[in-house]
Protein backbone atom coordinates (compact mmCIF):
# COMPACT_ATOMS: atom_id res chain seq x y z
CA UNK A 1 0.00 0.00 0.00
CA UNK A 2 2.76 2.67 0.79
CA UNK A 3 4.90 1.74 -2.20
CA UNK A 4 3.21 4.42 -4.32
CA UNK A 5 4.70 7.09 -2.24
CA UNK A 6 7.54 5.99 -3.68
CA UNK A 7 6.46 6.22 -6.90
CA UNK A 8 7.56 9.33 -9.48
CA UNK A 9 4.30 11.22 -10.27
CA UNK A 10 4.71 11.76 -14.54
CA UNK A 11 2.51 14.34 -16.55
CA UNK A 12 0.82 12.02 -19.68
CA UNK A 13 2.78 14.62 -22.27
CA UNK A 14 6.24 13.44 -20.52
CA UNK A 15 5.34 9.38 -20.49
CA UNK A 16 4.65 10.05 -24.50
CA UNK A 17 7.76 12.12 -24.76
CA UNK A 18 9.95 8.98 -23.42
CA UNK A 19 8.13 6.66 -24.95
CA UNK A 20 8.89 8.52 -28.41
CA UNK A 21 12.55 9.31 -27.62
CA UNK A 22 12.97 5.44 -26.42
CA UNK A 23 11.26 3.94 -29.22
CA UNK A 24 13.63 6.31 -31.93
CA UNK A 25 16.70 5.37 -30.07
CA UNK A 26 16.04 1.51 -29.76
CA UNK A 27 14.63 1.30 -33.13
CA UNK A 28 18.04 3.53 -34.45
CA UNK A 29 20.32 1.23 -32.16
CA UNK A 30 18.48 -2.04 -32.74
CA UNK A 31 17.46 -2.19 -36.34
CA UNK A 32 21.14 -2.74 -37.91
CA UNK A 33 21.37 -5.56 -35.69
CA UNK A 34 17.43 -6.74 -37.10
CA UNK A 35 18.75 -6.73 -40.22
CA UNK A 36 22.23 -8.74 -39.51
CA UNK A 37 20.09 -11.16 -37.73
CA UNK A 38 17.79 -11.47 -41.42
CA UNK A 39 20.79 -11.03 -43.91
CA UNK A 40 22.87 -13.83 -41.66
CA UNK A 41 20.09 -16.68 -41.50
CA UNK A 42 20.73 -19.95 -42.40
CA UNK A 43 17.22 -21.00 -42.91
CA UNK A 44 17.48 -18.53 -46.39
CA UNK A 45 18.88 -20.21 -49.60
CA UNK A 46 19.94 -16.49 -50.53
CA UNK A 47 21.54 -13.32 -48.45
CA UNK A 48 18.27 -10.72 -48.24
CA UNK A 49 20.74 -7.95 -47.97
CA UNK A 50 18.37 -5.91 -46.09
CA UNK A 51 20.09 -2.58 -45.69
CA UNK A 52 20.89 -1.57 -41.79
CA UNK A 53 19.86 1.50 -42.80
CA UNK A 54 16.42 1.00 -44.23
CA UNK A 55 14.08 0.57 -41.07
CA UNK A 56 10.79 2.42 -42.30
CA UNK A 57 8.50 -0.78 -42.37
CA UNK A 58 10.17 -2.01 -39.10
CA UNK A 59 9.80 0.91 -37.47
CA UNK A 60 6.01 1.29 -38.38
CA UNK A 61 5.49 -2.40 -37.03
CA UNK A 62 7.50 -1.31 -33.99
CA UNK A 63 5.22 1.56 -33.21
CA UNK A 64 1.89 -0.12 -34.11
CA UNK A 65 2.74 -2.89 -32.04
CA UNK A 66 3.42 -0.68 -29.10
CA UNK A 67 0.55 0.93 -29.62
CA UNK A 68 -1.54 -1.97 -29.91
CA UNK A 69 0.06 -2.88 -26.19
CA UNK A 70 -1.17 0.35 -24.24
CA UNK A 71 -5.00 -0.54 -23.82
CA UNK A 72 -3.30 -3.86 -21.37
CA UNK A 73 -1.56 -1.70 -19.73
CA UNK A 74 -3.21 1.57 -18.79
CA UNK A 75 -7.04 2.22 -17.94
CA UNK A 76 -9.42 4.70 -17.19
CA UNK A 77 -8.50 6.75 -20.85
CA UNK A 78 -5.64 7.09 -20.07
CA UNK A 79 -4.71 4.60 -22.54
CA UNK A 80 -6.22 6.79 -25.18
CA UNK A 81 -4.87 10.19 -24.42
CA UNK A 82 -1.59 8.86 -23.76
CA UNK A 83 -1.50 6.73 -27.50
CA UNK A 84 -2.95 10.37 -29.01
CA UNK A 85 -0.26 11.89 -27.38
CA UNK A 86 2.14 9.33 -28.68
CA UNK A 87 0.33 9.68 -32.41
CA UNK A 88 1.18 13.51 -32.24
CA UNK A 89 4.48 13.02 -31.35
CA UNK A 90 5.38 10.44 -33.89
CA UNK A 91 3.96 12.81 -36.24
CA UNK A 92 6.11 15.91 -35.44
CA UNK A 93 8.90 13.83 -35.65
CA UNK A 94 8.08 12.03 -39.00
CA UNK A 95 6.92 15.61 -40.18
CA UNK A 96 3.20 14.35 -41.23
CA UNK A 97 0.21 15.14 -40.67
CA UNK A 98 -1.33 13.41 -37.31
CA UNK A 99 -4.23 11.99 -39.08
CA UNK A 100 -2.09 10.61 -41.87
CA UNK A 101 0.36 9.20 -39.48
CA UNK A 102 -2.51 7.56 -37.62
CA UNK A 103 -4.03 6.42 -40.71
CA UNK A 104 -0.66 4.53 -41.11
CA UNK A 105 -0.62 3.36 -38.28
CA UNK A 106 -4.15 1.45 -38.14
CA UNK A 107 -3.20 0.04 -41.44
CA UNK A 108 0.42 -1.62 -40.05
CA UNK A 109 -2.21 -2.61 -37.38
CA UNK A 110 -4.59 -4.08 -39.17
CA UNK A 111 -1.30 -5.91 -41.88
CA UNK A 112 -0.11 -7.66 -38.21
CA UNK A 113 -3.47 -8.67 -36.95
CA UNK A 114 -3.72 -10.00 -40.82
CA UNK A 115 -0.15 -11.88 -41.47
CA UNK A 116 -0.92 -13.28 -37.68
CA UNK A 117 -4.30 -14.19 -38.06
CA UNK A 118 -5.77 -16.43 -36.24
CA UNK A 119 -3.55 -15.60 -33.22
CA UNK A 120 -3.58 -12.09 -32.03
CA UNK A 121 -0.16 -12.20 -29.71
CA UNK A 122 0.82 -9.48 -31.35
CA UNK A 123 4.60 -9.98 -30.38
CA UNK A 124 4.47 -12.88 -32.99
CA UNK A 125 2.78 -10.60 -35.05
CA UNK A 126 5.65 -8.26 -35.26
CA UNK A 127 7.98 -11.05 -36.38
CA UNK A 128 5.88 -11.74 -38.97
CA UNK A 129 5.25 -8.31 -40.65
CA UNK A 130 8.99 -8.06 -40.81
CA UNK A 131 8.91 -11.10 -43.13
CA UNK A 132 6.35 -10.20 -45.02
CA UNK A 133 7.16 -6.30 -45.04
CA UNK A 134 10.66 -6.99 -46.33
CA UNK A 135 9.58 -10.05 -48.99
CA UNK A 136 11.59 -12.49 -47.19
CA UNK A 137 9.58 -15.27 -48.88
CA UNK A 138 11.62 -15.35 -51.85
CA UNK A 139 14.89 -16.27 -50.04
CA UNK A 140 13.96 -19.12 -48.39
CA UNK A 141 14.15 -22.78 -49.61
CA UNK A 142 11.36 -24.16 -51.81
CA UNK A 143 9.42 -25.72 -49.27
CA UNK A 144 8.87 -22.87 -47.00
CA UNK A 145 8.58 -20.47 -50.26
CA UNK A 146 5.79 -22.61 -51.86
CA UNK A 147 4.24 -22.87 -48.24
CA UNK A 148 4.35 -18.82 -48.47
CA UNK A 149 4.99 -19.42 -44.93
CA UNK A 150 8.09 -18.67 -42.71
CA UNK A 151 10.38 -21.23 -41.30
CA UNK A 152 9.59 -21.28 -38.10
CA UNK A 153 13.72 -21.69 -36.82
CA UNK A 154 13.29 -18.18 -38.27
CA UNK A 155 10.30 -16.72 -36.71
CA UNK A 156 11.86 -18.24 -33.26
CA UNK A 157 15.34 -16.33 -33.79
CA UNK A 158 12.98 -12.71 -34.36
CA UNK A 159 10.39 -13.53 -32.17
CA UNK A 160 13.42 -13.20 -29.68
CA UNK A 161 15.20 -10.55 -30.91
CA UNK A 162 11.61 -8.54 -31.06
CA UNK A 163 11.70 -8.54 -27.48
CA UNK A 164 14.39 -5.60 -26.87
CA UNK A 165 11.97 -3.59 -28.57
CA UNK A 166 8.89 -3.82 -26.67
CA UNK A 167 7.98 -0.93 -24.48
CA UNK A 168 7.82 -2.52 -20.79
CA UNK A 169 5.04 -0.86 -19.25
CA UNK A 170 5.21 -2.98 -16.14
CA UNK A 171 9.00 -1.98 -15.15
CA UNK A 172 7.70 1.73 -16.32
CA UNK A 173 4.30 1.70 -13.78
CA UNK A 174 6.59 0.24 -10.96
CA UNK A 175 9.24 3.59 -10.99
CA UNK A 176 6.23 5.76 -12.26
CA UNK A 177 2.67 7.20 -11.40
CA UNK A 178 1.37 9.04 -14.51
CA UNK A 179 -1.38 11.86 -13.60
Amino acid sequence: MFAIFGKKKIKEDLVANIFVNSMLDTIDNGFPEIAGIINDSPEFVACPNIDPINSDSFTLIVIAANLSFIPSHLHNSKDERISSLILSKFSHVFDVEEDKFARVIKNYTCYLNKVNHPSKNMHYAMSKGIFGKYQLNQFQDEYFRNMNSPNPMFLKRIDEAMDSFIWNWESFKQKYQIT
